[in-house]
């Protein structure tokens, strides 16, 4: 295989872990954003709270699924990151011959 287009392939692995990365960050901020709605709605009141919600400002999000979505995204990473290794061997291997 020629080194280029292992490099090619690197780079574009590179941009697929970077897109999983930031949307596991994003399912993580979900995450600690619902922990956060859940204290403030045992502190507000009834009235702030319907308020907040029809505003947008507050929501509901399923959390269980929330969680599964991270742990796929995490899984998938990390086998993309197993891969991005093997590629970056192969260049090394190419790149040395």
């Amino acid at each position: 295989m020629r080194s280029v287009e292992l490099a090619i392939y690197a780079d574009a692995l590179a941009g697929e872990a970077a897109s999983l990365a930031a949307r596991a960050e994003r399912a993580r901020s979900r995450i600690q954003q619902a922990a956060i709605e859940k204290r403030a709605r045992a502190e507000l009141t009834d009235p702030v709270i319907e308020r907040l919600e029809g505003l947008g400002l507050l929501g509901a999000i399923d959390e269980r699924s929330v969680r599964a979505e991270l742990r796929e995204l995490e899984a998938a990473l990390g086998a993309l990151e197993e891969l991005q290794a093997w590629v970056e061997e192969e260049l090394a291997e190419s790149s040395a011959a």
